[in-house]
This record gives C-alpha cells, structure tokens and sequence, in this order.
C-alpha cells in the first residue's frame, strides 16, 4: 500500500521537475526499524509559489485536500495536507527553500518502490529533522538509527543542528550528543 502511493508520488513529482524527499516515518522504516504509520511526508525543494502547479499534480492524481484546508493555511504552515483516497494514507508536501534543505534534497538516497527509484533524506538528515522535532518518538527514532545505521557522519549533524541551535534559541546538539553516546560509547569527534 505505501509502497504503491510512494511509487506514485515519486513518478508525479519527477515528471513535473519537482525536487523532493521522503522524510518521517517512512525514511525510518528505511534507516530504522519497522513502526506503524498512516502519513508519507515529503519535503518538496519549492515555495508556495508553485502552489498551484502542485494543487494540479494533487488533483491529476485524485488526491484529496484535509478538511479546512485553506491557501492561507498552505502558505503560512508551508504544508499543503493531503489525503489518498484509494488507501485512505494521507500524505503531507512540505514546501521548503532554505540552504540546509536545499543541501538535504542534494544528499537525498533513491531507493527502489515499485517501477520508481524514490528519493528519501538521508540518514544524516533524518536524524537531523528528527533532533529538531524532538519529540519523544523522534529521539527514539533517531537512537534507532544511530545503532542500526554504520558510519554517520556526526560532523555534518553537528554543523547543521549547530546551525539550527543559533537561529532558533534551541538545544538541539546536547540531545544528539546525549544519543550518540549511548549508541557508540563516545561523544562524536569533532571529524565525524
């Protein structure tokens, strides 16, 4: 089933020129360990100004917009919600043109579903999206990771949530520090 809609999104957003990435649960289910989830988050590498271009390749598909969901909405949360009928899986485009996401989208993985090579965050960029969540399940998620993926580069999720860290006034580092301690033993060299 997400299989099927990820092969689907990839070949939509692929056709119309459209950068993007598979973050959230379904890029944990490719770095981590199986978990339940009903959503596919995709960051898309476009501004709200292509709204329109997107709300054409949703409705081609027959997809649906979430109940109340408003251009205003759209353009001041930078998610357009969506729902897939056939499966009832919702799926969220999360629009984004900022340096570090522009460099996520570079760094993005394929992964073959179906008759499409879907692109996903790498697992770098997972953790980071995840650091930056911090919710319990984030950081559980991000623990997941860290033990089951070899060869992290600690020094590009130290660069860009040291990033984060400045301009949002938040701790993001210490928690990372915090997971990777307990999953290699040791802080992360300054190297990576």
């Amino acid at each position: 089933m997400f299989d099927h809609l990820l092969e689907q999104i990839a070949n939509s957003l692929d056709a119309a020129g459209i950068p993007y990435m598979v973050v959230g649960g379904q890029a944990v289910l490719l770095y981590g360990e199986p978990r339940f989830t009903r959503d596919i988050d995709v960051t898309l590498g476009i501004g709200t100004d292509r709204l329109e271009e997107l709300l054409r390749l949703v409705d081609a598909r027959g997809w649906k917009l979430r109940p109340g969901v408003s251009r205003e909405f759209v353009t001041s949360s930078m998610v357009l919600p969506c729902e897939d009928p056939a499966s009832g899986l919702y799926i969220d485009f999360i629009f984004s043109v900022s340096a570090y996401e522009r460099e996520a989208l570079r760094r993005a993985r394929t992964a073959q579903r179906g008759n499409a090579a879907v692109r996903f965050a790498s697992a770098e960029d997972l953790v980071i999206h995840k650091v930056v969540a911090g919710r319990p399940r984030d950081l559980e998620d991000v623990r997941i990771i860290l033990l089951k993926q070899q060869g992290i580069d600690a020094a590009y999720v130290r660069r860009w949530l040291g990033e984060f860290e400045r301009a949002l006034s938040q701790s993001f580092l210490a928690p990372f520090e915090k997971l990777w301690a307990e999953t290699h033993g040791t802080p992360p060299s300054p190297g990576g």
